[in-house]
């Protein structure tokens, strides 16, 4: 095929270049923020990336065929899970500013967590790693501030109420516990916005520390706050395994 014959979905273009998930794409084209040769640009307009000019919020889309980046970064507390913020705060795009290429996080963790965090500028392989369809696993050790009742941990295993919808069963043990401050565990099977926080304000705990230790079969290890380092092809793999095994479950359970 012609590159010049070569006309695409915006959102898929969008996504590809690393700039934006495809569905956060589409909100982008959506709120006006998309320009093609000047023009505010609709869903469902297909471009041609190597000739058209798109700007999404004013910065111009690079089109940098198949040079696809994999990372984990562990993320500090005080930085928020963004690659700009209109306020001025510290962007975890700032720690991964010497990869030459526009990623953007696969999933997030609010501004006081901290952890493990994905990285990419493959739209595709963010789209099925955070698919809800997929469960894949987040591990994270959590202090809150008091002891924890049997009840409490018997609530947050079995599922609390947000947004008016069931939180789906988690996997909840207590690691350490002191007179003031208890250490968990928690495995959990989505990622609905400040779940866990919310999770134990439900049943009346304080979270004092949040951190992510493991998106699947993916650990932070001894990685430190503010490093990265590319995923390698073992963990890559696994995350494929797991997304495959999430897919063929689903199909199985519509039948």
């Amino acid at each position: 095929m012609n590159k010049n014959d070569n006309y695409i979905r915006l959102q898929k273009v969008i996504a590809d270049a690393g700039f934006a998930s495809r569905r956060k794409a589409e909100e982008l084209i959506l709120n006006g923020s998309v320009k093609v040769n000047g023009r505010i640009a609709k869903i469902g307009d297909k471009v041609n990336p190597y000739n058209d000019k798109i700007l999404v919020n004013g910065n111009k889309i690079e089109i940098r065929g198949n040079s696809h980046y994999y990372i984990m970064l562990y993320k500090p507390r005080g930085f928020v899970t963004t690659m700009n913020d209109e306020r001025g705060r510290k962007c975890v795009a700032e720690l991964v500013k010497d990869i030459p290429a526009r990623l953007y996080p696969v999933g997030r963790l609010d501004k006081d967590s901290e952890g493990l965090l994905l990285m990419t500028n493959d739209g595709a392989f963010a789209n099925l790693t955070m698919h809800p369809s997929t469960h894949i696993s987040k591990t994270y050790r959590v202090t809150v501030r008091s002891k924890v009742s049997e009840e409490q941990l018997t609530t947050l295993c079995t599922g609390v109420m947000l947004d008016d919808k069931m939180t789906l069963p988690a996997e909840v043990k207590v690691l350490t516990t002191q007179p003031e401050r208890t250490v968990m565990e928690f495995v959990i099977y989505e990622g609905r916005n400040r779940q866990i926080r919310r999770m134990c304000e439900s049943v009346g705990l304080e979270v004092i520390r949040l951190k992510r230790t493991a998106i699947g079969p993916v650990k932070l290890g001894m990685l430190q706050p503010g490093k990265w380092r590319e995923l390698n092809n073992d963990e890559m793999k696994k995350l494929a395994s797991v997304r495959k095994q999430s897919k063929n479950k689903e199909l199985f359970d519509k039948k």
